[in-house]
């Protein structure tokens, strides 16, 4: 299938398309259009992240990439969590932008301060849209793993009580098991 969002993508559409690219379409070709011309649409294409679509921009029903997992009833802890931290990056980006700093006790989870700074990061290594997300499937599917990991951890406290570094080889094992 061909999807379609706006150019210069960031933290929540990269991470949708990785969403797209893992669960939903192996084969996902992406495009896109213009940020802030995004009228009108390819015809055939699926549009996520842009303005008046179903699978739309972050706003009060969520990030994109939570609305995708709502559509796609991709139903797993870890990709809820991981739409939590998206959120909370969005957040931060919008605290910066409105008051130029964040509250990071007020954030639900603070890793998304880390992974704005690394989304936009990427933009200035990439050397366009599909570069960015080609480069960043392997951290999502890193954040991915590592939220499947923290789940564990409350299903299975004990694991805290093993010391580093054999602690992540206990959560490796017990996550590659279940994969």
């Amino acid at each position: 299938m061909k999807w379609v969002t706006r150019d210069h993508v960031h933290m929540d559409r990269v991470a949708a398309s990785w969403l797209i690219r893992r669960f939903i379409d192996r084969e996902a070709e992406f495009s896109f259009v213009p940020f802030g011309s995004e009228h009108p649409l390819p015809q055939g294409e699926i549009p996520f992240g842009v303005p008046g679509v179903e699978l739309g921009i972050h706003d009060e029903a969520g990030s994109t990439f939570r609305k995708i997992l709502k559509k796609h009833k991709l139903n797993d802890p870890a990709l809820d969590m991981l739409a939590d931290i998206i959120e909370s990056g969005i957040v931060h980006v919008f605290s910066q932008l409105d008051h130029g700093y964040t509250e990071v006790a007020a954030l639900r989870y603070p890793e998304g301060i880390g992974l704005d700074a690394i989304s936009q990061g990427m933009m200035f290594v990439a050397e366009g849209d599909i570069d960015d997300i080609q480069k960043s499937m392997v951290l999502y599917d890193a954040l991915y793993q590592y939220c499947r990991g923290k789940l564990l951890e409350k299903r299975k406290p004990e694991i805290l009580t093993v010391p580093h570094p054999q602690r992540w080889d206990v959560i490796r094992r017990e996550l590659r098991a279940t994969a």
